[in-house]
């Protein structure tokens, strides 16, 4: 395998059979973080191999929801879904971007036919918004942003947190930080500000409130500048 890849085999949740399993090796060199918590890594993209996928059945989701117990009801769903057509997906040990999307939105298929929380589903979208920020494919994802910022919108209000591994404070900076990359700072603005008001945030989250602070500061500067371009 590859420098920073490996292959091993995994039962799969849906079918039972074995499957192939490419992982990354967990040392990659990290060159920056973005607003919204996207990683830039040296020499590879680990994002490509997020989603797990049978190679048998075609049925895909990310390792914790691979790995973890899912209803019956749920698998049964899938299971009728899949035996009525054939949808194995072509395994390859060095993914492409077209291969990471294709994972992604099968995975994303499947949490929406199955009802996982809206956080959850979120949280997809915004790493397939990932996918085609390595691969500069910006309108792509703007689009997957949207989706995610309009779910994690909607988690807030109807979801109780702690939701896949994050409170709601970090729900609504990603909100923010999301609103601020595809530049809408009035909308960005209206989420920070609720961070940057909550006197409770820094004692429960003080990294969290100077994140949203900072990036509070970048979104007035960058309106600034837009002002002064217009004129």
């Amino acid at each position: 395998m590859g420098e920073f890849t490996f292959i091993v085999e995994k039962q799969c949740p849906i079918c039972g059979e074995t499957t192939r399993i490419v992982k990354t090796k967990s040392k990659i060199a990290v060159e920056r973080t973005d607003e919204d918590f996207c990683v830039h890594y040296k020499d590879f993209n680990p994002y490509l191999y997020k989603i797990w996928f049978c190679e048998k059945c075609g049925y895909a989701a990310d390792e914790k929801t691979f790995l973890g117990s899912m209803p019956v009801i749920h698998k049964k769903k899938i299971k009728e879904f899949l035996d009525s057509r054939k949808l194995g997906l072509q395994f390859v040990e060095e993914r492409e971007v077209p291969d990471a999307v294709a994972a992604y939105k099968l995975a994303i298929f499947y949490a929406e036919m199955t009802d996982q929380p809206l956080a959850k589903r979120a949280g997809m979208y915004l790493g397939l918004a990932w996918i085609y920020r390595y691969s500069g494919e910006q309108d792509k994802e703007y689009e997957m942003m949207q989706r995610a910022a309009d779910l994690y919108d909607q988690s807030i209000m109807t979801e109780r947190y702690p939701q896949n591994g994050m409170s709601d404070d970090t729900a609504v900076y990603l909100v923010g930080a999301i609103y601020y990359r595809m530049k809408e700072f009035e909308k960005s603005t209206q989420y920070l500000s609720r961070l940057i008001g909550d006197q409770g945030l820094r004692e429960r989250d003080i990294q969290l409130y100077k994140r949203a602070r900072d990036l509070w500061q970048s979104v007035r500067e960058d309106q600034e500048e837009a002002k002064e371009d217009k004129k």
